[in-house]
């Protein structure tokens, strides 16, 4: 029997590891596990308290088996470089990573663990050239397999908009919008309540990143913000914190708002003009002189996805991205070509028969 380790760091993870964890549950050769960190949240401005117990029971209900070990695994299936990455031993290390964006701590984090090394999947091309533009492309093993998260997309039947429609009292005969900023750098203090001037032409969802909600990385003010705003504005539906998955927003929504968040590339690959918000970014590199983000964001996707810095432009934008010219929907192919590859519901499998592979060999 082979042991599994999934080291779920966030909650939020899981959905990354999902179509792969539902491919080696098929095999019975295998012995899946779950290992849940801190996830912690900040109360009371002060405090920092676990959220582990609560996961573990969420978890434990819908039947996974959880453990606290992280030793005596055969490979170990993360979203992100181990924290203590002594602690695994031995195992076999699969990455697969829980965004697919242009942030560079994907790769920073693993390289950073010298005397650990690291099978990392990928989802296309374009991250491959970016780590071999670094001299990186030995560090760890590389495989362009397409990357799990996104499966869901491309199952048939996944996702069910009239009934999603139905569920949040959108308006059917409105286009909808996702506002889905990241967590820091953020959009959100330069939108705040321009972005319901969306209403009454647009459907309107909100959708934070888990840290605008936690307290820890990104301050309370966020969420209480836009809670405070939605409970003015009918029109305009909040998703709740404990709803972490993005997804069925993202096959839903029209167009999207977003900053340096990795859903513009998930909206990229369901072939989606989105917009980005084009932060003014004091600091754009890490302590060590890296990079923060892989590609700077006044050239993320440009010509496919419209580009803005200031409110003003916001409605404008939303027009353009829901009706776009065939120019942007030629640039639009280009990049989805280029960031990704195997977009076929499938990634999960080619990841999980290549680790049986590698295992064995």
């Amino acid at each position: 029997m082979i042991k599994v380790l999934f080291d779920l760091k966030k909650e939020y993870y899981f959905n990354s590891f999902f179509p792969l964890y539902k491919e080696l549950a098929k095999n019975p050769g295998y012995d899946l596990w779950i290992y849940v960190g801190k996830d912690q949240k900040r109360f009371l401005g002060i405090f920092m308290i676990s959220e582990t117990n609560r996961i573990k029971s969420n978890f434990e209900n819908q039947g996974y088996k959880i453990t606290d070990e992280t030793s005596g695994f055969d490979f170990v299936v993360c979203g992100d470089a181990l924290k203590n990455p002594e602690r695994y031993g031995n195992a076999f290390r699969v990455h697969i990573d829980h965004g697919v964006g242009i942030k560079t701590l994907r790769i920073r984090n693993i390289v950073k663990q010298k005397d650990y090394h690291y099978h990392v999947f990928l989802e296309g091309q374009y991250w491959f050239d970016y780590i071999k533009s670094l001299g990186w492309e030995n560090k760890a093993d590389f495989y362009i397999t397409g990357i799990p998260k996104l499966d869901p997309f491309f199952w048939k039947n996944q996702y069910d908009n009239k009934n999603l429609i139905s569920k949040l009292g959108l308006n059917p005969f409105k286009k909808t919008v996702l506002f889905a900023p990241s967590y820091k750098p953020s959009c959100i203090k330069y939108l705040k309540e321009k972005i319901i001037n969306l209403i009454p032409e647009y459907n309107l969802i909100i959708k934070l990143h888990p840290y605008s909600w936690a307290g820890k990385y990104a301050p309370h003010s966020h969420h209480k913000f836009y809670e405070k705003l939605v409970s003015a504005n009918e029109e305009i539906f909040l998703i709740p914190k404990t709803d972490y998955d993005i997804y069925p927003y993202l096959y839903l929504a029209d167009t999207m708002i977003s900053d340096t968040s990795s859903v513009i590339n998930e909206f990229l690959a369901l072939g989606k003009h989105g917009i980005i918000y084009e932060l003014p970014y004091e600091r754009m590199t890490h302590s060590d002189g890296m990079p923060i983000l892989s590609i700077d964001p006044k050239d993320w996707l440009k010509g496919a996805f419209p580009h803005i810095s200031s409110p003003d432009e916001l409605l404008e934008s939303v027009n353009l991205a829901i009706n776009p010219t065939q120019e942007m929907k030629k640039k639009l192919a280009e990049y989805r070509n280029y960031f990704f590859t195997g977009l076929d519901g499938d990634a999960g499998k080619r990841v999980a028969k290549l680790i049986s592979e590698i295992f064995k060999s």
